[in-house]
């Protein structure tokens, strides 16, 4: 992995009606897809879940708690 794909990436997401960035690594930002593909799931329709559930931190460390949680339970 180069240091470029290490560097959080700002993306945009709608959240309810309302429009907000966010930055994350590449890495997350392409888990976070698949699982949102994996599920049925918009990216927007997941991170707005995401952000109902995540209590007083940040979104960026909402979502990547949240992709870690998802790839640890895959493992046997």
């Amino acid at each position: 992995m180069t240091a470029d794909h290490r560097r959080p990436v700002k993306r945009s997401l709608t959240l309810r009606g309302h429009r907000t960035s966010v930055s994350l690594e590449d890495i997350f930002w392409d888990e976070f897809r698949r699982i949102a593909d994996q599920d049925g799931k918009t990216i927007n329709g997941l991170a707005s879940e995401i952000d109902e559930g995540r209590g007083d931190i940040g979104l960026a460390s909402a979502l990547r708690v949240y992709v870690l949680e998802r790839a640890l339970s895959r493992q046997p």
